[in-house]
């Protein structure tokens, strides 16, 4: 479900013209793609209850856990100056993103406004542009905490399927022997 929901939020920020980045859309559906991969290796293992089937999903699961929680727990941990250093770094360092902020948010430069510079932003051409940083850092502390919370809650859902995975996986195949278990 939640590969899903990725793949399916990165073709609507396409459409959309949200995103402009084929990076970012590349990385987002490439991570999709993945969990939906895992997902279906989990779930043919448990149907035919294929015993390397589930330890590859429950190591893979477990991995998969160690990433999220770690990156959840970053996110929930940055402090406002640590964010603020976080997204110059993105600043200067992407010119795709740097253009689609600029777009989408109607401001121009990250920290001061320079009229020597190009921007795409409506407000540009009336020269009465407000610097990126301020709208950025406004929204970044509410969706750093909105990201590792939800980041957090399926940490915890994987880490309940790893769980499930090694208490099943041993379990007798129901249709080998369905004398065994009266």
């Amino acid at each position: 479900l939640v590969s899903l929901l990725l793949i399916g939020i990165a073709a609507w920020g396409i459409g959309f013209g949200l995103i402009s980045s084929f990076r970012v859309v590349g990385v987002v559906i490439a991570v999709g793609i993945f969990l939906f991969l895992i997902a279906l290796v989990g779930l043919i293992g448990a149907v035919k209850h294929h015993q390397v089937l589930l330890f590859f999903y429950m190591i893979i699961l477990l991995l998969v856990f160690i990433v999220q929680f770690s990156v959840s727990c970053a996110c929930l941990a940055l402090n406002k100056e640590q964010q603020s250093q976080l997204l110059e770094v993105g600043w200067n360092n992407t010119n795709s993103a740097r253009t689609d902020i600029e777009r989408n948010l109607n401001c121009c430069g990250f920290r001061v406004f320079d009229l020597n510079e190009t921007c795409s932003s409506d407000c540009f051409r009336s020269r009465q542009c407000q610097p990126c940083a301020p709208i950025i850092e406004e929204y970044s502390g509410m969706v750093l905490r909105f990201v590792g919370g939800i980041g957090l809650f399926f940490s915890f859902t994987e880490i309940l399927g790893v769980w499930l995975t090694y208490r099943y996986r041993n379990q007798k195949d129901p249709r080998a022997n369905p004398s065994a278990f009266l």
